[in-house]
């Protein structure tokens, strides 16, 4: 089966492995560069867009080279504010090659009111990490979540839970479909 990913991070392709291969045996994940067609640092809805766009683009592309792909997944980080709080999350699309379409997220962490205030000014979450850190390229590694945690958890570990969420409608399926047309 090959899963192909819009991103060519190593963390979010060994997350893509790691969560497709607790359902999947003979599993080949792929990553490619494709545009999230959103902001370097995406605020709130635009978050879901952009790993949407992603995994649109993805199908896109392998549609017009012949579809080899079973299923394509767009993975974009981003914050969010809830409860007076900004969060920062990951946000997951994974599309089938039919074009079912379903999302997931992965646990959201409060963000300091310093690193918000640099990233509504524009600056993305990984440089302002690297910065804070004194680490080179942290969103290839721990990303935030490690950086904050002390390396309890990484983004990898992150990103694993919400792809395995995304992954439910496509697990059980009977239970998602019903009602659905064919069309879909």
């Amino acid at each position: 089966m090959l899963v192909l990913v819009g991103s060519t991070n190593p963390v979010k392709r060994a997350a893509v492995r790691e969560a497709f291969g607790n359902f999947f045996d003979d599993l080949q994940v792929k990553g490619l560069s494709v545009s999230s067609g959103v902001s370097d640092q995406p605020v709130g809805e635009e978050t879901f867009t952009g790993a949407r766009n992603r995994a649109l683009e993805l199908r896109r592309m392998d549609r017009d080279s012949g579809a080899q792909a079973t299923y394509y997944v767009g993975i974009e980080g981003g914050i969010m504010r809830l409860q007076e709080r900004w969060l920062a999350l990951g946000c997951m699309c994974i599309l089938d090659r039919s074009g079912r379409e379903a999302l997931g997220t992965s646990p959201q962490f409060e963000l300091p009111a310093r690193v918000v205030q640099e990233l509504l000014a524009g600056r993305e979450l990984g440089e302002v990490i690297d910065a804070m850190s004194g680490e080179r390229d942290s969103k290839c590694k721990g990303g935030a979540i490690g950086y904050f945690t002390r390396g309890v958890m990484d983004r990898k570990a992150l990103y694993v839970s919400g792809l395995v969420a995304a992954l439910v409608p496509f697990l059980n399926a009977e239970a998602y479909l019903e009602g659905e047309s064919d069309e879909h």
